[in-house]
């Protein structure tokens, strides 16, 4: 089969295609025939050494597709079942070896494209909304890249808890999506200070949370946004690690919360997989959340994908169709 194989890790050149003999599921795992597999930044950071996986590798963290094997000692997947996953590495390929616990049935109304681009981001929307911060009813929320994958989905999940939600985008087109998606106030983060514009909209109070995927650069005044007592979720350094804090800094701004969380300890099992997952699926089925495909690339061009995702030049989700 076709895989994308990162032999030593370095920049969008380290993807390349090779010819790898088909995988064999063990023990309680499946093999996926992928349909379509998502690019996302944790793949950069494999990619580039940031988080630590010993080459030679697949990378690739999520996909969909339809079951065409079954190792022992698995229950609950079929062969011929379409299915979806995420935070398991080597989804850039033809088919992929995944633990059968992580898999989640696609209903047969959802498009395995669409499913492939909603678990990872979706999921991610999911539990920043629902359980690392539970948003309600006249909460204020301020979304960093509000017209990227997780935060168009996220907007309109925080839209659906009932907050209010101003979010920065660097161009007119991704405002006019961050728009859609129903974001209350768009900040064009090139043209005012994103700071200075919160204080503005809120009238000096600040936010409930500040939802920060970009990192080194927005960090500091990410916090400074926030109001007495208020959330900074960073789940993401597009820009590049933040550096170590000075605790006190939670103090000196109002009694502060700080969290760095993960999608892989928000889908510790099968049942909360399975939840997060199912609530995005009917939600779609119901056109309650829109699912973007901003683009989708072949195997060959994964490292335009990776290119243009750290550019800054993608929006919604970016597909890789094996």
């Amino acid at each position: 089969m076709r895989a994308i194989r990162v032999e030593a890790v370095g920049g969008p050149e380290a993807l390349q295609v090779r010819e790898v003999p088909v995988p064999e599921p063990g023990d309680g795992e499946a093999r996926v025939r992928v349909t379509a597999s998502g690019v996302n930044f944790i793949d950069v950071y494999t990619r580039t050494g940031a988080y630590k996986v010993p080459p030679p590798f697949t990378p690739g963290m999520e996909a969909a597709g339809v079951v065409d094997a079954v190792g022992p000692g698995v229950s609950g997947v079929s062969v011929g079942d379409r299915v979806a996953y995420a935070m398991q590495i080597g989804s850039y390929a033809e088919q992929a070896i995944v633990p059968a616990w992580k898999l989640v049935p696609v209903p047969e109304d959802v498009d395995l494209e669409v499913a492939a681009a909603v678990m990872l981001q979706g999921m991610t929307a999911h539990y920043l909304t629902q359980s690392t911060v539970q948003l309600g009813e006249g909460q204020t929320a301020l979304v960093h890249a509000a017209a990227g994958g997780v935060g168009l989905l996220l907007t309109q999940i925080a839209k659906r808890c009932g907050a209010v939600v101003y979010g920065t985008v660097s161009t007119e087109e991704k405002a006019a999506l961050a728009k859609a998606a129903g974001l209350d106030e768009v900040i064009r983060y090139t043209e005012v200070d994103f700071q200075e514009e919160v204080a503005r909209l809120t009238n000096g109070t600040g936010v409930d949370v500040v939802y920060d995927s970009v990192g080194k650069d927005t960090f500091d005044r990410s916090m400074a946004c926030l109001r007495p007592r208020g959330y900074l979720v960073l789940y993401g350094q597009s820009s590049g690690a933040v550096p170590p804090v000075d605790p006190q800094r939670l103090n000196r701004g109002g009694s502060l919360y700080l969290t760095r969380p993960s999608l892989g300890h928000y889908m510790t099992d099968a049942e909360e997989a399975a939840s997060r997952a199912g609530d995005l699926f009917r939600w779609i089925r119901e056109g309650k959340l829109n699912v973007r495909i901003g683009e989708s690339h072949s195997l060959e061009d994964a490292g335009l994908a990776h290119e243009r995702l750290t550019g800054r030049k993608t929006t919604g989700k970016v597909l890789l169709i094996p």
